[in-house]
């Protein structure tokens, strides 16, 4: 029953969802001054207790280095120039269904070469995996995907010590050291939804119309690990969006949310210019 979701709950999502999206707003507002992270946490927080019932989970907030710590919660961070912000939150509407995005965003107002590069790659990733969330599809499909692109993109950033196909074979997947995590999991009531659900009808079964998911690829460039080139280190990525399964492919939910480089940029520029 919570797999597949009927109008008020998608309802329920896509109002969460909106007020996520003022919450991440509100957070771009407050960049050109913040000192640290958890400033920006509770920015988000007080805007999800003025139009829901509280946070879905606990706020990540990771400026720089930070950001390669895949569920960095600390949120005691500064926040610097030249630096990325990745924010992973979600507001709990008072119906008690959740969203759950990640942007990534350049703190001061611009990607860096080097940022854009690696958030190309990553965006270019969820587009491949949204490709492939339609009804009928294996749930692992649009990971596999996403895998690829993200494995290619290594490649072509000079990180891989072999070539993507060798990197994407299921007895090496050495492109997980950078990407750390899958792409999906199901969305509601929980931000991890139905995770207790039997594997036939979940990370096993086909995606079916009503379904709830994410898409959020990733790229984690550890700034110790002595196999990405010194440019990259210390640069993590991710994107996420909420996406609903039709009856004929997919609907984002979080699609209000600019995803491209310029948009992002244009956002930004766009928020702060209100204030």
């Amino acid at each position: 029953m919570r797999l597949i979701k009927d109008s008020d709950e998608i309802k329920a999502l896509q109002s969460a969802v909106m007020a996520t999206k003022r919450g991440f707003e509100d957070v771009i507002a407050r960049l050109r001054t913040a000192k640290t992270e958890r400033e920006l946490e509770g920015v988000f927080w007080t805007r999800a207790r003025m139009e829901g019932n509280d946070l879905g989970y606990t706020s990540i907030v990771a400026s720089g280095s930070h950001a390669c710590t895949l569920h960095w919660k600390h949120n005691d961070g500064a926040i610097r120039k030249g630096d990325v912000l990745l924010l992973d939150a979600g507001i709990e509407g008072n119906s008690l269904y959740t969203a759950d995005i990640t942007r990534t965003l350049p703190i001061s107002g611009k990607f860096t070469p080097e940022q854009r590069a690696v958030y190309s790659i990553v965006l270019d990733a969820q587009n491949a995996a949204l490709k492939l969330v339609r009804p009928g599809n294996d749930f692992m499909a649009p990971n596999k995907a996403a895998m690829s692109v993200i494995a290619n993109g290594l490649e072509r950033l000079g990180i891989l010590p072999m070539s993507a196909e060798e990197a994407l074979r299921d007895e090496n997947q050495f492109y997980r050291r950078y990407s750390l995590h899958n792409v999906s999991h199901m969305l509601g009531l929980d931000v991890h939804d139905c995770a207790q659900a039997r594997a036939e009808t979940y990370k096993y079964g086909r995606l079916e119309p009503g379904m709830v998911l994410t898409v959020e690829p990733g790229l984690y460039f550890q700034t110790d690990d002595l196999t990405v080139p010194a440019k990259y280190r210390g640069i993590g990525v991710r994107i996420e969006d909420d996406v609903l399964v039709t009856e004929k492919g997919r609907r984002v939910l979080s699609s209000s949310l600019p995803r491209e480089v310029k948009d992002v940029e244009d956002w930004i520029r766009s928020v702060w210019k209100r204030g």
